[in-house]
């Protein structure tokens, strides 16, 4: 085998083979040897009629095709083992085929290919850091949050308003047929929260106690549950209690209940403490964020179509995953999003879910490539030790030894350990060759001469 190697546009490169007629005339054998039980010629068993006949009866070319699947990995394979600095990034297309009058064959594959990367300044570039400063308000709106899980539900003798929480049963009906899923006993709603469809809670504003209540509504054109879509129906109710939130007072007792504090004071102080290391962590991502973008929007590098799609495909599967996850298959959810569409929007597809994840997708790949070219330019690597002591991390979080947790460790697990360290040694490379900038200070707005307020 011999094969000559040309660069092309975007990222390719063209291989072109030669193969000589004796290997040309094995793959053919092992073609035939392959393929030899799927012919029946009268005179003989099948999986037994002799290679020389089945080419006199079909023509000597019928097993070329099989050959060629046989041959063309193979010298491909071979090929790559020599061009030890090509990273092949899709499977190979066949461009040219040419059996020769010699018995050699001549064939053309082209290969998409990690692009060369140029990289721009990534040292010394000055990129805005946020001071985050977390405020009173924000310690006292958590607060109320933590307060609000505390709530009691009180009953109360009077007319329930928005707000307020009913105790009902319900049974809903279409055309006075009870439907699948429309049933429900004492169920616990908040008027005015936009649980049910439109026009339900509306209707139990101003109910009491043992009340009942017929609640005539229609469900939306684009409601999920076809059957029930744009039709009118009617839920009886029978109101079993109309209740009202009861927070507990903010005093120390509170603090002592839902903390490990003995005052509110102290609580309200960890409160801050934590709600600062939340907000310092956003900043450091929020910074590493753009300094990441201001790196990779001076580099140099076109990003294969052949990358960019899968890259796409791979994050369209991911969500396919999390709906999974959520008890939602990606057929279903197709057709809600082409039930929900305008009229004369296009179908929804996997394909235009695709396309639509392409820019995004294109970004992360460019992202991954100059991170690459910058991991390989700074000579950042892996160490055991550091692989270790992130096991060890997750040997403890799993209740494990690290002997033991590693002899049950798989391949996936090691890989994303690797890189996941990898990331954080290359975040901080670029942040020490890079001095974060901190905003400028808000300037106290002038003072207005005297007599310019007059003049207003």
């Amino acid at each position: 085998m011999s094969y000559k190697l040309e660069k092309l546009e975007k990222s390719q490169v063209k291989f072109d083979f030669v193969v000589d007629a004796d290997t040309f005339a094995k793959a053919i054998d092992q073609a035939y040897e392959k393929t030899k039980h799927k012919f029946s010629i009268a005179g003989f068993r099948k999986g037994h009629v002799p290679k020389k006949v089945i080419e006199g009866v079909y023509g000597r070319e019928i097993f070329f095709e099989d050959a060629m699947d046989i041959l063309i990995p193979e010298e491909y394979s071979l090929a790559l083992d020599k061009e030890t600095e090509i990273d092949v990034v899709a499977q190979p297309s066949l461009t040219d085929f040419n059996i020769n009058d010699d018995g050699s064959v001549n064939f053309t594959l082209v290969v998409t290919v990690k692009p060369e990367v140029k990289l721009g300044a990534y040292k010394g570039l000055e990129v805005e850091k946020k001071v985050a400063k977390v405020t009173a308000k924000e310690v006292d709106a958590k607060l109320a949050e933590e307060q609000e899980k505390q709530v009691r539900l009180v009953d109360v003798d009077r007319a329930a308003e928005n707000g307020n929480i009913v105790a009902i049963d319900f049974a809903g009906s279409v055309d006075g047929v009870k439907f699948e899923g429309g049933s429900a006993e004492n169920y616990e709603l908040e008027l005015g929260s936009n649980t049910f469809i439109p026009g339900f809670e509306d209707q139990l504003v101003g109910v009491k106690a043992g009340d009942d209540k017929d609640v005539k509504v229609t469900f939306p054109a684009d409601y999920q549950a076809e059957n029930l879509a744009g039709k009118e129906a009617v839920f009886a109710c029978h109101v079993n209690a109309v209740k009202v939130k009861e927070l507990p007072a903010l005093d120390d007792e509170f603090a002592k209940d839902v903390s490990e504090f003995d005052t509110l004071a102290e609580y309200k102080a960890d409160i801050k403490k934590q709600l600062q290391k939340e907000a310092d962590e956003k900043a450091e991502r929020e910074y590493e964020d753009k300094l990441v973008e201001k790196i990779v929007d001076g580099a140099e590098l076109e990003v294969p179509d052949d990358m960019i799609q899968q890259e796409a495909e791979e994050m369209v599967q991911e969500y396919e995953y999390r709906l999974m996850y959520s008890g939602l298959k990606f057929e279903d959810y197709l057709k809600y999003m082409n039930n929900a569409r305008e009229e004369g929007a296009p179908e929804v597809t996997r394909e235009t879910i695709v396309n639509d994840y392409k820019p995004q997708a294109e970004n992360a790949v460019k992202v991954r490539l100059v991170m690459e070219a910058i991991v390989k330019e700074q000579d950042i690597k892996v160490e055991d030790k550091e692989i270790d002591a992130k096991l060890a991390e997750m040997a403890e979080k799993a209740g494990k030894d690290l002997a033991t947790y590693k002899k049950n460790v798989k391949r996936e697990q090691i890989d994303y350990v690797v890189n996941s360290v990898l990331s954080e040694k290359l975040l901080d490379t670029l942040k020490a060759l890079n001095e974060p900038k901190k905003p400028a200070p808000k300037k106290a707005p002038a003072k207005k001469a005297e007599g310019e307020k007059a003049a207003e």
